[in-house]
């Protein structure tokens, strides 16, 4: 079974974010495996210890998201494909055209990809690629049997479950609950250094910057603001009620 994963580099769950003039800075920032991506990782690798195959990580990102790449290597993952170009904007329609370009070429039996990414939490990758790979997906998968290219799956929907049967080859987006991931052993880690890394960019993809050209246009990014103090209303209940509803009307602009 040709397995792969869409996993991304992400800021440490931990870190605080520091935004100057719109622009979040990353000077010192310690980067991570996208947690959600981990219960991906773990999943194929369950797979594949069941049907066999090879499971190959793939990332859009910059050199410095070799490290998340080198994590799901050190986890089990067989091999490594970082598509790397600055001229790839950070946009999610634009990524997933960068990663449906690599993908038509390596058609996967199963594709797997964390539900949304910890830095902007949109979950439109991995689903915009297997839409224009014309591949059926399910997403917030907290269960995956498969078994004679048929896979039956249990995803989350919202408090409640369902589940869905569908045919290989496809997308699962998996939500926290799916397995528990396991750690990077100090074995694993020394045979990550050794195991197949590709570093491609749009040329090798024959693609070209108008190709991939953004679909989003970012106008502004700020930090919400502070939180003001509480206030005390005074008066009776009427007269509490009331001012209430002119604060909420004048000041909040939530009625």
């Amino acid at each position: 079974m040709n397995i792969v994963v869409l996993v991304k580099q992400t800021f440490d769950t931990e870190e605080k974010i520091d935004l100057r003039d719109g622009i979040v800075q990353e000077d010192g920032v310690k980067f991570i495996l996208n947690p959600y991506d981990e219960y991906a990782v773990e999943e194929a690798i369950r797979q594949k210890e069941r049907h066999g195959g090879r499971i190959t990580v793939l990332s859009v990102g910059p050199e410095r998201a070799g490290e998340a790449l080198r994590t799901a290597l050190a986890m089990g993952a067989d091999e490594a494909v970082l598509i790397g170009d600055d001229r790839i904007p950070v946009d999610e329609y634009s990524v997933s055209r960068v990663l449906a370009a690599y993908l038509a070429k390596e058609p996967p039996d199963l594709l797997l990809a964390g539900l949304f990414s910890v830095d902007n939490g949109a979950g439109q990758v991995a689903v915009r690629t297997a839409r224009l790979l014309g591949l059926p997906h399910v997403s917030s998968v907290v269960g995956l049997k498969i078994e004679g290219g048929i896979a039956e799956a249990l995803r989350d929907a919202e408090g409640d479950s369902e589940k869905l049967t569908v045919r290989l080859p496809a997308l699962f987006t998996a939500q926290q609950g799916l397995n528990e991931p396991r750690y990077p052993t100090l074995p694993g880690i020394m045979k990550a250094k050794k195991k197949p890394f590709a570093r491609l960019d749009l040329g090798d993809l024959g693609l070209s910057p108008d190709d991939v050209a953004a679909a989003t246009l970012r106008l502004g990014l700020s930090l919400p603001p502070a939180r003001q103090a509480g206030r005390r209303l005074e008066g009776t209940p009427a007269e509490q009620v009331a001012r209430l509803a002119e604060l909420l009307r004048g000041e909040a602009k939530a009625l």
